[in-house]
């Protein structure tokens, strides 16, 4: 375990100031938002190759997949922006983390197997950030090697708030509109402000975005499906056996077109030729 420093482009700072009260592990590892996290261990063991693959984990906060990863046998460094996150990456057995940004990679040229984005792309809301963002990935990874990005779907804080209430909230309700609209999140300041400054695209923006960064896309999936709108979504969650299911019908719709705007979070994957 180590960690080591590195000089990259700064996070707008309320996004560091977010992610630096350490809410992010546990919401993965709790609740609904494990729906979230087994989904995204559901998709991704399916795609990686064979452990162990060199794997950098771009935005990967404190390390709640490189833990499964590194257990599952695979070679895991972590880079992320908040220091906090870092930190406690450092910790997890075989994962090496450092500080950085998406956008200015310090990994050799095709240097690794898999470059994961599962943060990164949705607090970039202008496209040339999330271009660069793309293209270092492009340029890391092998010919041949895999990069998987997640987005935050266009309606997703729409459908989020009206299944909990938020949207009949009038302060609130400007912020997800305009959202919905132009795909821009500005959350906001005080005690209602929601999440942090995010960009939520639509399903068949990101494959135009790997393309033109010359990543050759060739699979979404949805994570959440319809599942999370859902009441009672946590309790079945705490059930083994309900979760085995939940994730097998999860399975059967995760790259349906019609409905891949449905989940509240997509993950796109795509090689370098």
């Amino acid at each position: 375990m180590e960690t080591e420093d590195t000089t990259a482009p700064s996070p707008a700072g309320e996004i560091t100031e977010y992610y630096g009260r350490d809410r992010e592990d546990a919401r993965l590892r709790t609740g609904t938002g494990r729906l979230e996290f087994w989904r995204t261990q559901d998709v991704l063991r399916r795609l990686l190759p064979p452990a162990p693959a060199r794997i950098l984990d771009v935005g990967g906060g404190s390390g709640v997949h490189a833990e499964w990863l590194a257990g599952d046998g695979h070679d895991v460094q972590v880079l992320d922006p908040v220091p906090l996150h870092v930190e406690r990456a450092a910790r997890l057995p075989g994962v090496r983390a450092r500080q950085g940004d998406a956008r200015a990679l310090d990994a050799p040229d095709a240097s690794v197997d898999v470059v994961l984005l599962l943060g990164p792309l949705y607090h970039l809301p202008e496209r040339p950030d999330r271009i660069r963002a793309l293209a270092e990935a492009h340029r890391v990874v092998r010919p041949g090697g895999l990069v998987v990005a997640a987005t935050i779907n266009r309606f997703a804080g729409l459908h989020d708030t009206l299944a909990t209430g938020a949207y009949f909230d009038a302060d609130r309700r400007p912020h997800i509109e305009a959202a919905a609209g132009d795909g821009w999140l500005r959350p906001g300041r005080g005690p209602k402000a929601m999440f942090t400054t995010a960009y939520f695209h639509t399903p068949e923006d990101v494959p135009t975005e790997f393309t033109d960064t010359g990543l050759t896309p060739h699979g979404q999936y949805g994570l959440e499906g319809a599942a999370w709108l859902m009441g009672g979504i946590a309790s079945w969650l705490d059930d083994p056996e309900r979760r085995r299911l939940v994730l097998a019908a999860m399975r059967q719709t995760e790259s349906v077109p019609s409905l891949l705007g449905v989940s509240g979070h997509l993950l796109t994957a795509g090689t370098r030729p």
